[in-house]
């Protein structure tokens, strides 16, 4: 508590980042008000009972910070932007161009965020499109004219454009990752109404109350001990001589996370799991007798609790960690920057071999990386079908997000605290 006490004066003391927190909190104020405006032909009471009897609409509802349930202008929301920076990042990978604004420093990064952008824009509309699709198959639309679903899809469109400038505004003038902090905003405004429906679940609610907390605070010991978690590979400068002195030949480590791909996996996981769900109630809402009965097959296997959801769901979430680790660690560039630098691996030549042994280290911890993420996206569907709970909407993922957004918010904020007294340390 001390601690915490000291903590809060030093921020206080400083102007310029209480100024920064300031902002950031207005931003999020103005997120909260945009996602309580509701668009209009839409029934919400219908809606609100579609979500709390869809246990994967209810966990998107979480993502989305209540504006699905509400089908407020935000309902879209920060997913395509997300979506865009996950393809614009693979596109790395085989397009030279992009590759080359990935290592063009802050001029190569801004031209990439304002293609991510732009790519944004169609995948928003198709996004909205798919929304009011399934809203109209449940028959939720009050107005189904030409005009009403124009009006509504720009409406979803531009309100997935504010909400990424207000994480972009966060982003320059505020505290922590833009997105990042939309992303904790939403989950964390639903986290009350979740936590009621899961302690009200049940007859004996006190047995509820003591397990669900007590799992619920080993989750968050696992996932701050799998974020800091790191593998130190030792890194040796070249000593040179030059004249009478000698420069370099210091030891030092290069950090590799075990969960290099943080919390991204899981995401790209969730918009591919939402496919069956959709698919199923298009088809059951058709007249096709063939198509009805693929709609109930898919229904019935890709519930919750299903063996095959909960397989097919750990394997994409494995998949991807491995598939986002070689993204965001590229082992290629680092041995070069080592090389240049003079810098190498004890034991290792630099060049190609570095980076085959830096990807060896990586594609190994990643397992336990994969394993942790896997286990928990799936860790609400094991908890329901062991409690019998239906409200467990507050997932292992809802937490994960939460967690990595206040440690490296709080990583962020330190850095700042020892940045404006650093007379103080010389």
């Amino acid at each position: 508590m001390n601690k915490l006490t000291a903590f809060l004066k030093r921020v206080n003391s400083t102007p310029e980042l209480k100024k920064k927190l300031l902002f950031t909190a207005a931003i999020l104020f103005i997120f909260r008000f945009f996602a309580h405006i509701p668009l209009p032909s839409v029934n919400l009471l219908q809606l609100r009972t579609l979500f709390d009897s869809n246990q994967f609409l209810s966990l998107l509802n979480v993502f989305s910070g209540g504006t699905l349930s509400n089908f407020s202008v935000l309902a879209v929301g920060i997913n395509p932007y997300i979506t865009a920076s996950i393809v614009m990042q693979l596109g790395g990978m085989v397009i030279p161009k992009i590759k080359e604004m990935q290592k063009d420093g802050e001029s190569g990064r801004e031209r990439l965020n304002q293609y991510t952008r732009y790519l944004s824009v169609p995948l928003a509309v198709g996004q909205s499109i798919s929304v009011l699709a399934l809203l109209r198959s449940q028959g939720l639309l009050q107005s189904t004219s030409p005009l009403s679903f124009m009006a509504m899809i720009l409406t979803l469109v531009a309100g997935s454009l504010i909400v990424t400038w207000l994480g972009e505004l966060i982003s320059l003038h505020g505290i922590g990752n833009g997105i990042s902090m939309i992303l904790f905003a939403g989950i964390m405004s639903q986290l009350p109404r979740s936590l009621a429906e899961v302690l009200l679940s049940g007859t004996n609610r006190f047995f509820v109350a003591v397990s669900f907390f007590a799992v619920f605070f080993a989750i968050i010991g696992l996932i701050v001990f799998m974020n800091e978690a790191v593998r130190k590979i030792t890194i040796q400068y070249a000593k040179r001589t030059r004249g009478k002195r000698s420069y370099g030949g210091q030891t030092t480590h290069l950090p590799v996370k075990v969960n290099v791909a943080g919390v991204m996996p899981i995401i790209f996981a969730v918009s591919i799991m939402l496919i069956p769900s959709f698919l199923s109630r298009l088809l059951i809402a058709s007249n096709n007798p063939k198509f009805i009965e693929i709609g109930n097959f898919l229904t019935i296997h890709f519930q919750q609790t299903s063996t095959v959801y909960m397989v097919v769901y750990f394997i994409i979430v494995f998949f991807f960690t491995f598939f986002s680790s070689m993204i965001f660690f590229n082992a290629g560039d680092i041995s070069d920057e080592l090389k240049k630098s003079g810098a190498f691996v004890p034991g290792i030549r630099p060049g190609s071999a570095t980076k085959k042994f830096l990807e060896y280290v990586v594609s190994r911890i990643t397992i336990a990386g994969a394993f942790f993420l896997g286990f928990i996206a799936i860790m609400p569907s094991i908890a329901q079908l062991f409690t019998g709970i239906g409200q467990l909407s507050v997932s292992g993922t809802s937490i994960l997000i939460v967690v990595s957004v206040i440690l490296e918010t709080y990583k962020q904020v330190e850095s700042m605290l020892v940045e404006q007294n650093y007379d103080r340390f010389i």
